[in-house]
């Protein structure tokens, strides 16, 4: 292993604390923790109808239900396509059709950071697990998430983010709202402001939760 690989090795373990890291991810790691985070999976494909792929390093890979995802993975639906990704033991997102998600970081029971660049998707985990921050960015602003159960994505053209369950820091255009149950934010374009935050009713949460395929 050259100086630099073991520099470069060192400056990931330092950022990432693969120390906390357990299991036989841990042991690849610690060999070479530069090579062992990229290719590390972080969960499977659950729920998968249509057209789904993973673009990885330079192939785009079909995927199927049970397909691992790995760290640094864009995943992308095609026309009237969703997905489940089921990532670490507890944690669930779908994608409605024409989304792409891509998997920035992601450590079991600490952290996770998601770029949705496109589509709908549907955050779940269990409400008794513990809050672990999770960062959602999208080209309308940046989701900072303690909720358990929220939906992000185009509705009624806008961007809305609506919360079932926990909560939720919606940034955008130099603001910041909170949203807890029951409540959703719309963002009008890029660079604007989320709108008041407002009780939805129950048409437009059946709206968004049939764009992940779900029935409320």
């Amino acid at each position: 292993m050259t100086q630099m690989t073991i520099n470069t090795c060192q400056s990931v373990i330092e950022r990432r604390h693969f120390l906390k890291v357990t299991g036989g991810a841990a042991v690849s790691a610690l060999l070479c923790p530069a090579l062992a985070w990229s290719a590390q999976a972080v969960g499977n494909v659950g729920e998968l109808v249509g057209q789904v792929t993973a673009e990885r390093d330079s192939s785009v890979i079909d995927l199927k239900r049970g397909t691992d995802i790995l760290l640094q993975d864009r995943v992308v639906t095609g026309n009237r396509s969703i997905v489940e990704l089921l990532l670490g033991k507890v944690t669930r997102i779908r994608l409605g059709e024409n989304a792409q998600l891509l998997i920035d970081e992601y450590v079991m029971g600490m952290s996770g950071s998601f770029d949705l660049m496109q589509g709908a998707m549907f955050f779940d985990r269990p409400e008794d697990e513990p809050k672990s921050p999770v960062t959602i960015k999208t080209l309308f602003g940046q989701l900072g998430v303690r909720g358990t159960r929220f939906f992000a994505g185009p509705n009624r053209d806008v961007f809305a983010v609506f919360v079932e369950r926990g909560s939720v820091e919606v940034s955008a255009g130099g603001f910041a709202v909170q949203l807890q149950a029951g409540d959703g934010v719309d963002i009008p374009s890029p660079g604007s402001p989320p709108s008041d935050v407002k009780q939805w009713g129950e048409g437009r949460i059946k709206e968004v939760y049939a764009a992940v395929g779900l029935d409320r």
